[in-house]
């Protein structure tokens, strides 16, 4: 497995463990540094770690786009029963 594949694979696995704990998540955007070494149990210089936090700022970003766009279309589709 090359670096960007691991990366990517703790990326995801943290977006899963913020969306599952809302207090998880109220830590991290409260010190997203800190909160991300403890989940991924490691102590990564500064600039490192907030390469990774930024990425997991935009997968949480991103999915919660994802999930209003989800949203739209089903009301869409509920509305397009009312005409026909």
């Amino acid at each position: 497995m090359d670096i960007k594949e691991k990366i990517t694979e703790t990326v995801n696995k943290v977006v899963e463990k913020l969306k599952g704990d809302e207090n998880l998540l109220k830590n991290f955007k409260e010190e997203p540094v800190k909160t991300l070494e403890k989940l991924i149990g490691k102590d990564l210089p500064d600039e490192q770690i907030e390469k990774v936090v930024d990425l997991v700022k935009a997968k949480l970003a991103g999915d919660k786009i994802a999930d209003a766009a989800d949203d739209i279309k089903d009301k869409l589709k509920g509305i397009g029963k009312l005409f026909g």
